[in-house]
């Protein structure tokens, strides 16, 4: 981090997340309260704070350390070589383990999951936003149009410029 030709990664990486968070805070606070009413304080610690970290933390050791071994002793720094292509990193990284096929089934399952529920929490506090009496179920309508328009923003924003565009 102290490398000259370093600062500018670290530097861009810095304010992706504060403005990463900054878009996000509404949404997921205003999701977590949602689904946290008449929860304990405690219980909303260990399912909100406690509970993710503690996985992130297990997971990150225990696959972020196996990739770093399987990369510099077995694939020579292959993987090393598609951190540009994140996208067929996970698969590569995935065949130097036990059964390829069915963990690669179960990643992409869990991608799948990962998109669908943030989508659904997304459209949850549009819809909680957009909703006139907050103590009433939005229309069912409404959660489709919502879907509908941020399926559509996102199809325009892939079509006319890429993956990057859409990240940005």
């Amino acid at each position: 981090s102290y490398e000259q030709n370093h600062t500018e990664w670290f530097g861009g990486w810095t304010i992706l997340y504060w403005a990463w968070w900054c878009s996000w805070a509404p949404f997921v606070g205003l999701f977590i309260a949602r689904i946290s009413r008449g929860r304990t304080i405690r219980e909303f610690i260990f399912g909100v704070l406690a509970v993710p970290s503690l996985f992130c933390v297990i997971w990150f050791t225990i696959f972020g350390d196996t990739a770093i071994w399987i990369n510099d002793h077995v694939a020579g720094g292959a993987l090393g070589a598609l951190t540009g292509t994140p996208e067929k990193l996970l698969f590569r990284f995935l065949e130097y383990l036990p059964l390829p096929t069915i963990t690669g089934f179960i990643s992409l399952t869990v991608i799948a999951l990962f998109f669908i529920t943030s989508a659904d929490s997304g459209i949850y506090v549009l819809n909680n936003i957009a909703s006139r009496d907050k103590s009433l179920t939005a229309p069912r309508w409404q959660a489709v149009m919502w879907g509908l328009l941020m399926s559509a923003a996102a199809i325009v924003l892939l079509r006319f410029g890429g993956l990057p565009t859409l990240q940005t």
